[in-house]
């Protein structure tokens, strides 16, 4: 791998970690739309049990050889380096500017729909109703309300293992399936306070969903590649329920209850119209909320700059080469 290929790979890495910082963004998603995702999933099914062999009997570089090492490890930097330098100014726009920056991503998303079918070599009945059935999941998936989490090390583990098969699997967000089984706070407070049987567990289920959905995300590209790509297609559609920009917040929540930071925040949201979304309802007043600005003008644009980030992405990839 010479200078420029790494510097692209590190490039979408960071594209990966920026989008993973989002619940409801998937850095499965910038994989996939930047021609990265079977090299990725080929990559992560190569590290196994047969590694420690190769290393014992042939050596480091033979190991390092077998996984793929240097692509996986620039995408890993690039992955750790955008998290590092974006996850407070990104989490910050979220908290104060939710309908800019859910319209950009809206826009990414929306036009690498286009873009991800066209990788579909012969549209049939089988790749449409993969398409169908993965859109449907999707939309499912975001109209679930949040659970009530549990203190169990089992359902920790699984959470992190649901979590990271969300996370590598486009259209779908890894913090987002956590809000859905109650676990983002206890997670991230555990990570925030260095909890490490916490950290632990639940690192233990993410490498077992890591090792065991990359496994089975291969074997299915490789014998049915069309139903595949046409199903994770859906997963993109689908998902654009899940971040659309103009949300009504139905339901609130106290977070750092007891504690001098305690505060109200959103909870469960609904999709609005950007006609209705200007309305201030009871759960907005709880907020302290009493005036919202659809920013139609300005979310637009920001969709449209999302197309224009795919196609700079899409210049990328390896068929572009």
């Amino acid at each position: 791998m010479n200078v420029r290929e790494r510097s692209k790979l590190f490039l979408k890495g960071m594209a990966m970690g920026a989008a993973d910082v989002v619940p409801g963004v998937s850095g499965g998603t910038i994989a996939f739309i930047t021609g990265i995702y079977e090299e990725l999933l080929r990559s992560l099914k190569a590290l196994g049990p047969d590694t420690l062999q190769v290393l014992r009997k042939e050596g480091i570089k033979a190991a390092w050889q077998q996984i793929n090492g240097d692509f996986l490890a620039t995408l890993l930097a690039g992955i750790v380096t955008s998290i590092l330098l974006l996850v407070r100014p990104i989490t910050w726009a979220i908290a104060h500017h939710p309908v800019l920056i859910w319209s950009f991503f809206f826009g990414l998303i929306a036009a690498s729909v286009w873009l991800c079918g066209r990788l579909v070599k012969h549209w049939s009945i089988g790749p449409f109703l993969g398409l169908l059935v993965g859109t449907a999941i999707a939309v499912i998936i975001g109209l679930l309300n949040a659970g009530t989490g549990s203190d169990s090390y089992l359902f920790l583990f699984f959470s992190g293992a649901l979590a990271i098969c969300a996370m590598i699997l486009p259209g779908i967000s890894g913090s987002f399936i956590l809000l859905l089984l109650g676990m983002y706070l206890p997670v991230m407070t555990g990570l925030r306070s260095f909890n490490v049987p916490l950290i632990l567990i639940f690192a233990s289920g993410c490498l077992f969903g890591l090792m065991a959905f990359s496994r089975l995300l291969t074997w299915m590209f490789q014998r049915h590649h069309d139903l595949t790509v046409a199903s994770l297609t859906g997963f993109l559609l689908g998902s654009l329920t899940i971040i659309w920009p103009w949300k009504e917040v139905v339901s609130v929540r106290m977070v750092h209850e007891g504690r001098p930071d305690a505060h109200l925040e959103p909870f469960i949201q609904h999709n609005v119209l950007p006609g209705s979304y200007s309305t201030i309802t009871s759960m907005d007043e709880l907020l302290g909320i009493s005036t919202k600005d659809p920013q139609l003008l300005a979310a637009v644009l920001l969709m449209l700059a999302g197309v224009a980030l795919l196609i700079v992405l899409e210049r990328f990839s390896p068929d572009n080469k």
